[in-house]
């Protein structure tokens, strides 16, 4: 079945069509979220939130636009939420922290170089992070990001391809794509 024909059951009264969608998106969602605070149970718990507020609002769904992105809106907005209200029991850069191996002179250029593209990234408005992440991370389409980010398509492009660039100028755009496709292979 489709998102949309499930979505309409859910929108009848068809628990089972949203436990579908959930057995669809929740690893995508978790990882989203995962990324946001690299932290297991924060994820765990924010996650579960995503799907408590997208089952209780369900009836507000367009079934004729992208669930995903609904979702992912409010996955995002939940993450948002969260740092609003929550203190930070730890700084959030001790998440990227490489690990003790036996080479310290390979690990401290290693960690030098991370925290020079953790540097860079952070640097970036919360906007652009979010979209470079749903775009190269999750593969969503521009479409489904500026539905997300609730923006425009052509802003988003324009967004994206100047989050790029400053990471390029930085020489640190090669570090990133390989921090994220390290932690997205996990």
């Amino acid at each position: 079945m489709t998102d949309e024909s499930l979505v309409r059951a859910c929108q009848t009264g068809d628990r089972e069509a949203f436990s579908a969608l959930y057995d669809r998106y929740i690893k995508k969602i978790y990882t989203y979220v995962y990324y946001k605070t690299h932290h297991k149970e924060t994820a765990e718990d924010l996650t579960a939130k995503t799907f408590i507020k997208a089952l209780e609002h369900i009836d507000s769904c367009d079934p004729d636009q992208r669930f995903g992105a609904w979702l992912y809106r409010i996955a995002r907005n939940t993450v948002i939420d969260h740092y609003r209200t929550a203190r930070p029991a730890l700084e959030i850069d001790d998440a990227w922290d490489i690990p003790d191996t036996s080479d310290i002179a390979r690990d401290a250029d290693a960690r030098q170089r991370l925290a020079a593209v953790r540097a860079e990234v952070q640097a970036l408005p919360s906007v652009q992070r979010d979209i470079l992440m749903l775009r190269l991370w999750e593969g969503l389409s521009y479409q489904e990001i500026a539905q997300i980010v609730q923006k425009s398509e052509g802003h988003c492009k324009v967004i994206f391809s100047r989050a790029i660039r400053q990471l390029r100028a930085a020489n640190a755009l090669a570090a990133f794509l390989i921090i994220l496709y390290a932690t997205h292979s996990i």
